[in-house]
């Protein structure tokens, strides 16, 4: 059985820290109000709940669920992210804009949706079982079989990623990346004894063997503004660029092979 909305509503109120109080003022609520939704003394009106859902930051997939709960229909579509018009447009010219450079669009999970020439680059080498049903960037990066060995400081990003992870666990409470934080965690720790690689910049960033020599990445993570679709609240593109002139002109002389 599904829990009443009273319930999940008083959940994403004590996860985003808020008081009764606090939150029932910011909704234009009284609290007594607000007490009785939780305890289930009161039902919620989809303007309420919407009111409630803004000021918890609840991710749209969640909302949709409380409104079930409540009794109303789901209120944010899902689309998949070719029939998603403008914002598809939107994620392509923002791909292959940043060639010769990476850049890949993920979901909530960090699975892949879409990349570019120069990102393909990067799962050449991995494993089909890692590729299939679709990349996962984050398994990718840190399976023992996927980048991990190649990660030149893999202690730094073992650890960035699984507070990355941790973060969006706590903002969507979404079991499918507490399962992913499991699995993450779970992968061999780097060596003890691993050369610390000094950093000076304002960023740390990926620092990657490959054949062509060793790549230095940083990355930034553009998501879209006042989104109404569950896909769209739920997809960020990350861009990477060189953050040394040496991964400038490699990732140059790779696109060029290619043209």
């Amino acid at each position: 059985m599904s829990p009443a909305v009273g319930t999940l509503l008083r959940q994403w109120r004590q996860r985003r820290r808020r008081s009764q109080l606090d939150l029932a003022l910011a909704a234009e609520l009284s609290a007594r109000h607000l007490s009785f939704v939780e305890t289930g003394r009161a039902n919620p009106s989809p303007a309420v709940l919407g009111r409630l859902c803004a000021e918890l930051d609840v991710p749209l997939r969640e909302r949709n669920a409380l409104y079930l709960a409540a009794g109303f229909a789901p209120v944010h579509t899902e689309r998949p992210l070719d029939d998603l018009g403008v914002v598809r447009a939107a994620v392509e010219a923002i791909l292959a804009g940043h060639e010769p450079n990476p850049a890949v669009a993920v979901n909530a999970h960090w699975d892949l949706l879409a990349g570019n020439r120069a990102m393909a680059r990067f799962f050449t080498g991995i494993p089909r079982s890692l590729r299939e049903p679709r990349v996962n960037m984050l398994r990718a990066t840190l399976h023992p079989d996927g980048l991990a060995s190649q990660l030149r400081n893999h202690a730094h990003w073992r650890e960035h990623t699984l507070r990355r992870v941790r973060r969006q666990l706590d903002r969507t409470a979404d079991p499918e990346l507490a399962g992913l934080l499991a699995e993450l965690t779970s992968y061999p720790a780097p060596e003890p004894g691993e050369a610390p690689v000094p950093d000076t910049g304002p960023v740390t960033p990926m620092r990657l063997r490959t054949e062509a020599g060793e790549l230095s990445l940083l990355y930034a993570v553009t998501v879209f503004g006042s989104p109404r679709d569950v896909a769209t609240d739920e997809i960020a593109i990350e861009t990477f660029f060189p953050a040394d002139e040496a991964t400038r002109d490699i990732l140059a002389a790779l696109a060029a092979t290619e043209q």
